[in-house]
């Protein structure tokens, strides 16, 4: 594999950032996580204002470079993919090693990329079958010391949500914010439905603005499907006639079980997956068309 380091092209294993890169240090870096169809990067405006948004957050506005795009095609290309998933990260950079940045930023820019099965209509899932959800401890940190809207490096109470599922068989865990009510996944967005209405926790809380997210609701909206957001606790969840978790590698994963207590798909999660699926499929006929 060939990974792209700072505009260039290299092998993986001679793939390498400083290890007094910030982003090494301190988490001090943003990232996005995409999905190629076809060699067509899915919701890429989406993607790239999201990493500028999380850039302009870290008080470094101008480190996403303006040829990202046909960075992330070159690597594509060096490695033979138009299935594939795509990994962005903009550090800020080699610093003097102390905590409050300079001013000045020289980013560092990797793009990683792995196959990934075909999807669309005619594709496959990535995983293997409806998620198995487990409620964790882990709290998600409040939007007044960490913006959930910025998708950083520091991952660190993911990282500790999902190590309370180890010995569990779970995949995935339902994290909730302070108060107690349901705020989203380790690295997933949640959604249910209840007396035909679709369910997902609001933006208001600490909750990352997920592109798959976004893209279900307006689906559900050209479908006709009433939709509701607010906040809502586990049993909400654990009670829902359906349930399922949206990221850009799941796409859409319907929920198994809660806690034990057996959820299920159904008709709104296999109508909003096979729009998705219909919707993935414009990214191969653009890629036909270029």
């Amino acid at each position: 594999m060939q990974y792209h380091v700072n505009g260039r092209l290299v092998e993986s294993s001679e793939a390498t950032v400083s290890v007094e890169d910030r982003g090494f240090l301190y988490g001090d870096a943003a990232f996005e996580t995409c999905r190629a169809y076809g060699g067509a990067v899915f919701e890429w405006d989406a993607h790239l204002t999201r990493l500028a948004n999380t850039c302009q957050t870290l008080g470094m506005p101008d480190a996403v470079p303006d040829d990202l795009h046909d960075r992330i095609d070159a690597t594509l290309s060096a490695n033979g993919l138009a299935d594939a998933y795509v990994r962005v990260s903009v550090t800020r950079g080699v610093q003097p090693g102390k905590l409050t940045p300079a001013d000045d930023v020289e980013p560092s820019v990797v793009i990683i990329v792995k196959p990934l099965p075909r999807g669309g209509v005619d594709g496959e899932d990535v995983w293997d079958g409806p998620a198995d959800v487990r409620t964790v401890e882990r709290r998600r940190i409040p939007e007044t010391a960490m913006p959930a809207a910025a998708k950083t490096h520091n991952y660190l109470d993911g990282i500790l949500a999902r190590l309370e599922l180890r010995g569990t068989g779970a995949d995935e865990c339902l994290v909730r914010d302070v108060d107690g009510a349901v705020a989203e996944g380790a690295t997933s967005n949640v959604f249910f439905v209840d007396g035909g209405t679709l369910k997902t926790p609001s933006l208001a809380g600490p909750i990352l603005p997920g592109v798959t997210r976004a893209v279900v609701l307006e689906l559900a909206a050209e479908r006709g499907i009433p939709v509701e957001t607010g906040t809502y606790d586990v049993d909400a969840v654990r009670t829902a006639d359906e349930a399922f978790l949206t990221n850009t590698t799941w796409e859409v994963r319907p929920v198994a079980a809660v806690d034990g207590a057996a959820v299920g798909g159904g008709a709104t999660t296999d109508a909003l997956a096979g729009a998705f699926d219909r919707r993935v499929e414009a990214c191969y006929g653009a890629a036909d068309r270029s």
